[in-house]
């Protein structure tokens, strides 16, 4: 069964003529978010060191670029426009929570283990 894919990005607003030019387009956007990540990981501009809910504003940003090309890589790559809506769902939302489950471990436990080594005691007795 041989099954046409959609030749768009960026839900519908730049559309290819082939699947070649597709993939072409989706790595040039990638390339352009992993340029962006590094340039800013070299430089570490003074406005992206302000603290926001307990990390740097350059790691928030790391962290929302990082989601975004995951979330290309999957929608594109792996056909995830093609699924029914319900398959969509239960990956998109498990992948949600669990990053939001992992983003509260490490402000919880980064700040503790920092906290150890910064003061040099233990403040809770696991």
């Amino acid at each position: 069964m041989a099954h046409e894919h959609k030749l768009e990005i960026f839900r519908g607003l730049v559309k290819f003529k082939s699947n070649t030019q597709k993939i072409w387009g989706v790595l040039i956007f990638l390339s352009i978010v992993t340029a962006i990540e590094v340039v800013l990981g070299i430089y570490k501009p003074e406005w992206s060191m302000a603290q926001v809910l307990g990390m740097k504003l350059l790691n928030w940003i790391f962290i929302i670029l990082t989601i975004v090309k995951a979330y290309y890589i999957t929608w594109d790559f792996m056909h995830m426009r093609d699924e029914t809506k319900g398959l969509r769902r239960a990956v998109v939302w498990t992948t949600i929570f669990l990053i939001l489950y992992l983003i509260f471990i490490l402000l919880q436990e980064g700040g503790y283990v920092f906290k150890v080594y910064d003061e040099g005691f233990i403040k809770r007795d696991f």
